[in-house]
């Protein structure tokens, strides 16, 4: 996902980034946020009775809690192996980027709030610090670092990387360990370039690549998970570097669909294509598909699955320059979503990916 910013979509919607190193999906369909007055005071001038819920609990007390909580992408590793997001509500803190890190430690205050099927990404009794200075976080590690499977080696990176440049302060990393540079990974030798990014990528996809030197990476997501636990999964694959329109080879890749092997799914088919040519204007690309895109919900219903637009959000908008989408079937902008409404109107990308409620 995403750095914990709001992206306008008019009508639909995201992906690019790369790896060279040398269930729940949006937050409860909030697409639409509006923000709260800010010259309402919640507390009344004269005691009150205490408010309780149906349960019983204390109302205050649970808005208090609510008040003292900030959700946060915590970037952490699947039952299948993948690396995804998942929003969990932490105790607000100013050290931030530091406690986003300290929530990926095993055995660490994540441990009663992994969801199901997911464990935390970094060694047990792993201590960090984070300084940032001008889009850069230096992470420095102590010791334990080092004790972590050489399997989860390039995860490990992934995460710490992703989980960071949720931040809108932050675009760049650097790892140290005991105040010392890290060129490469202490277990398996990975190779550590100057300063980690976004373009990096994330869950590598190289299944198809025949010459990766000729190719650029480019980020979609993917469905993964199980009934009832569903989740986007972004995953980087390769494509020709001689690619000049990446929003056409996103939409391409996402209609493949995930590798063979993959236990990855799409709900884009292979015959979904764009009529036109995308055009960004202004951070806005309209995109003109064509009825396969339709047909990919139900074969007799001409409606958009709610699933697919949303990896089309997620996997567009991760591109730089486009802040929005509309979306056209045939040159037609009356298209509705599964639920029959109008995709007319203006959608934000929700600040958090995988809140719980696919």
């Amino acid at each position: 996902m995403s750095k914990i910013r709001k992206i306008t979509v008019v009508t639909t919607l995201l992906a690019s980034s790369v790896w060279l190193a040398g269930c729940g999906l949006f937050g409860g369909e909030e697409k639409k946020q509006i923000d709260p007055p800010t010259d309402v005071s919640l507390v009344d001038e004269q005691p009150a009775l205490e408010e309780t819920n149906g349960d019983g609990q204390n109302v205050e007390g649970e808005k208090q809690a609510v008040e003292n909580t900030i959700k946060r992408e915590l970037y952490l590793i699947d039952k299948d192996g993948y690396v995804v997001p998942q929003t969990i509500e932490l105790p607000k803190s100013e050290g931030a980027a530091k406690q986003a890190l300290e929530y990926l430690v095993e055995k660490g205050p994540v441990t009663d709030m992994l969801p199901n099927g997911f464990r935390a990404v970094l060694p047990a009794d792993t201590q960090v610090d984070v300084d940032i200075k001008d889009g850069v976080a230096i992470a420095d590690f102590s010791k334990e670092f080092k004790n972590y499977q050489k399997e989860d080696e390039l995860k490990i990176l992934q995460a710490i990387t992703w989980t960071l440049t949720q931040f809108e302060s932050i675009e760049k990393v650097q790892l140290r360990l005991n105040g010392e540079k890290l060129t490469e990974m202490p277990v398996g030798g990975t190779p550590i370039h100057e300063e980690l990014s976004r373009t990096s990528g994330i869950n590598l996809d190289t299944s198809d690549v025949v010459d990766i030197m000729n190719t650029k990476a480019l980020t979609v997501y993917y469905v993964g998970g199980e009934p009832g636990n569903y989740y986007y999964v972004p995953v980087t694959r390769r494509v020709s570097e001689n690619t000049e329109d990446n929003i056409t080879a996103a939409i391409t890749e996402l209609a493949k669909g995930p590798g063979m092997s993959s236990k990855l799914q799409t709900e884009f088919v292979p015959d979904i294509a764009l009529v036109d040519k995308p055009v960004l204007e202004d951070g806005k690309v309209t995109l003109n598909f064509n009825e396969s895109i339709l047909n990919s919900f139900k074969e007799k219903e001409k409606k958009v699955s709610q699933s697919l637009l949303n990896a089309l959000v997620l996997s567009l908008t991760e591109q730089k320059g486009i802040e929005s989408v509309e979306i056209q079937v045939n040159g037609k902008a009356d298209v509705v979503n599964e639920e029959g409404k109008k995709l007319s109107e203006p959608v934000v990308r929700p600040d958090q990916v995988n809140t719980g409620s696919f």
